[in-house]
């Protein structure tokens, strides 16, 4: 007895040291961090906040690297299909992980079966912005615009399947109204077009749209959260504005493909959490309304299963078809 007490110790002592030794072992070389959308938008400056601090925390550099098409799906496509070792994460959002399936009808991955979840960034509200010279103020004075105009005002898309084109989609059956979408492969070329003229509205958030409201460049008309931002106090919710229906925000966290190593997912969650709790992100956070959201594990799991099935519920009821 004394002798098998010996060799189960031993084989413990072993086991944990094999653990500490792979724990220790990564990581050894830089992290790429995809990033589904174009450079210049919301998502790739807040990715490269936080990658900053991010590396700081983990020991290693953290590659921001973009692959934007197909509303953010053919970057997570490719992490998926990744090597499941750690070195390859992806910024996965509402629109790739909860609302995707509803809205390709190609989609090849499972965002619960193919990934496994890392930590959660937080969650922001959506703006209605405006081109400055349109004829309207508030979201009522645009649905009556829209009602008089059926078809003719423009919204513009960061991508189909993003947060911002489900709020539209969202504020649009809310208010009955009929428009015409026009999608772009990020926030940046949206809001350059919404400037110049060529759009007569958008849904983007607060980070993206603060400078150019700022600069008179576009106007707000409302926001999408439960109530008023301090950045735009004297913009309505969508409450206010007599569409409660069309109250929303969008989320965001960052994903590892299924079959990574539990420990590395904690290394690297970790080092996420670190960073996600440092001065300078919560900083940025704080300056455009954004919540910071420390999740991980099983409840992120079970959160983003509870909005693929809330997402299916809304998008079937807006009646978008899959592309």
């Amino acid at each position: 007895m004394f002798k098998f007490i010996i060799r189960l110790g031993t084989a413990v002592a072993l086991s944990l040291g094999a653990s500490t030794v792979v724990a220790q072992d990564f990581p050894t070389k830089p992290v790429t961090w995809i990033v589904p959308y174009s450079p210049g938008g919301i998502t790739d400056t807040r990715a490269r906040l936080i990658a900053a601090e991010f590396g700081k925390a983990l020991g290693q550099t953290v590659i921001v690297e973009n692959k934007p098409g197909a509303g953010g799906t053919l970057g997570v496509e490719y992490v998926a299909r990744s090597d499941p070792d750690g070195y390859t994460i992806i910024y996965g959002s509402l629109g790739t992980q909860a609302a995707a399936p509803s809205l390709y009808a190609d989609l090849r991955y499972n965002s619960l079966e193919d990934f496994v979840p890392v930590h959660m960034m937080g969650s922001s509200p959506n703006t209605l912005i405006a081109y400055k010279d349109m004829p309207y103020n508030t979201p009522a004075e645009l649905v009556d615009y829209a009602k008089a105009h059926p078809g003719e005002v423009t919204v513009g898309l960061a991508g189909i399947g993003t947060g911002t084109h489900l709020a539209s989609e969202l504020f649009a059956n809310a208010a009955r109204i009929e428009v015409l979408h026009v999608p772009y492969k990020g926030s940046a070329p949206m809001l350059n077009d919404l400037i110049a003229g060529r759009l007569d509205i958008a849904f983007d958030y607060p980070v993206s749209t603060l400078g150019h409201v700022q600069s008179g460049a576009v106007k707000v008309l409302g926001v999408t959260s439960a109530e008023r931002l301090a950045l735009f106090p004297d913009a309505p919710t969508m409450a206010e504005a007599g569409f409660p229906d069309a109250e929303t925000g969008s989320w965001s966290g960052i994903f590892a493909p299924a079959g990574t190593p539990p420990e590395r997912v904690e290394i690297l969650a970790d080092a996420f959490a670190a960073a996600m709790e440092s001065p300078e992100v919560k900083d940025a956070f704080d300056k455009v309304q954004s919540e910071v959201w420390m999740m991980r594990g099983e409840e992120m799991q079970t959160y983003v299963a509870e909005e693929i099935e809330r997402w299916t519920r809304i998008i079937s009821d807006v009646g978008i078809e899959k592309r």
